[in-house]
């Protein structure tokens, strides 16, 4: 059985839906593997975001910290010039992937927390290299593996999939859940869920562990 996480780590209901994530992750069965596959927001960009993306994006903020309880620092907004790309920091987690088993759902989460919590701009490739030097990575390997046209071919496949199963790549379309089980594949959510919204669900399919 396969849980399928279809996101993007500067997607903030992706953020907002962290909490969940992990009481799913602590509660997980064995022999279920979650897998995270990147939707991929916004494709590579050098031009600053217009003032209208970031009152949206701001906005944005604003209804996930006001529904999921999930903390923002607002001083991104001052201290980075904000660009509409997600891809490099999808890159980043598939680029820690491939270096190490495991690392790459650690740098979903370290992206995460650089972006909302410390002020810092996943789309900026040095920022992308100090958080896998953070995770214990090799910086220079990483850098390579960022850049590569493997890890470029890898993100084009897991956006493919994530449109394949019904993710769009746009806010609406992350967070959502897939569970491949017994060559059926269904969505458990289509955008953020709450815990209690998805347990029944989870409990029924077996995702995790009896109480």
């Amino acid at each position: 059985m396969e849980l399928v996480y279809l996101a993007d780590p500067m997607c903030s209901w992706c953020w907002g839906f962290s909490a969940v994530l992990g009481r799913i992750q602590a509660g997980i069965a064995d022999g279920v593997t979650l897998r995270y596959v990147m939707g991929g927001l916004a494709p590579d960009s050098d031009e600053p975001m217009p003032d209208a993306v970031q009152a949206m994006v701001r906005g944005a903020w604003g209804a996930v910290e006001a529904t999921t309880g999930a903390a923002f620092n607002p001083d991104f907004w001052t201290q980075c010039q904000p660009r509409r790309s997600t891809y490099p920091a999808c890159r980043a987690v598939l680029a820690a992937e491939s270096l190490e088993p495991g690392a790459g759902p650690r740098m979903f989460h370290r992206i995460q927390r650089a972006y909302y919590l410390e002020a810092r701009n996943p789309s900026d490739v040095p920022v992308l290299e100090a958080l896998a030097a953070d995770l214990g990575l090799n910086r220079e390997a990483f850098s390579r593996s960022l850049a590569s046209a493997e890890i470029e071919a890898a993100l084009q496949r897991d956006i493919a999939e994530s449109a394949r199963l019904g993710a769009a790549a746009n806010a609406a379309g992350f967070p959502t859940l897939i569970l491949r089980s017994d060559g059926e594949v269904r969505a458990l959510n289509r955008g953020y869920a709450t815990w209690d919204e998805l347990r029944p669900s989870l409990v029924a399919a077996g995702v995790l562990r009896s109480p």
